[in-house]
């Protein structure tokens, strides 16, 4: 994390007693050099599996901080791409990455958008949604979703119990909620509140039908199941 292109000690610390939208445009100029950005190793199996699920006319980035998602909405055949975030510095550097798309400032729970995308991809972003916030979060999904348009993102298998993931994940979770209750205002980044169970039954309910493709590419758990699946929730008619 402490590259010299990285944000420093007191950096991250001034982001993190921030409020979501201001740490993030703090972060914005170095976030590309965080553990934070979504690595390309999980981005090009995704980029696969979609190009395979397309074409596509139109995509859209939910909560899209510095376009990775949008290089890979590029990759799998859009022919018009769209990145939404709530951080204009997040924006600005997405910008400078991926001019070709175009760009909104906006909240993912009130999208100003009508039925006019033919896929949706995030990464990295649902930490940041409460699960009472789930079934609103889905219903502005399927809303701007064309009829058979789908919603895609990569699931990590849960980490096991006891497991160096399963205390890493817990022991950040702990610590933000002891700063959000000591600290105002509250910043929302929990690891452990996106279950894979909860979200296909609010999909489900949102009116979505989900499937989920391995990526094999990102190896296996020793049961031989995958390290990860993509997670394709497509908006029925």
């Amino acid at each position: 994390m402490f590259t010299p292109q990285g944000p420093t000690l007191r950096e991250l610390a001034v982001q993190a007693l921030s409020s979501v939208e201001r740490g993030y445009d703090l972060l914005a100029p170095k976030f590309d050099h965080t553990p934070f950005r979504t690595p390309d190793a999980v981005l090009a199996p995704v980029t696969r599996a979609l190009r395979e699920l397309g074409p596509y006319g139109t995509g859209l980035d939910l909560c899209c901080g510095t376009g990775a998602g949008l290089g890979v909405l590029r990759e799998a055949g859009t022919e018009r791409a769209v990145g939404v975030d709530f951080s204009a510095g997040m924006l600005e550097v997405a910008g400078r990455g991926e001019p070709t798309a175009a760009y909104v400032r906006g909240d993912a729970l009130a999208l100003p958008f009508g039925p006019v995308f033919d896929l949706v991809v995030s990464f990295g972003a649902f930490g940041h949604f409460l699960p009472e916030q789930h079934p609103a979060l889905f219903a502005q999904l399927h809303r701007v979703l064309r009829p058979g348009g789908r919603f895609a993102f990569p699931m990590p298998a849960p980490a096991r119990p006891g497991s160096r993931g399963y205390w890493a994940m817990l022991g950040f979770d702990t610590v933000m909620r002891v700063r959000n209750a000591l600290w105002r205002p509250p910043f929302v980044m929990y690891y452990r509140v996106f279950r894979f169970g909860d979200v296909r039954r609010e999909l489900t309910r949102a009116g979505f039908d989900v499937a989920l493709r391995a990526l094999p590419e990102l190896g296996e758990r020793p049961d031989g199941s995958p390290r990860c699946r993509l997670v394709v929730a497509t908006r029925r008619a």
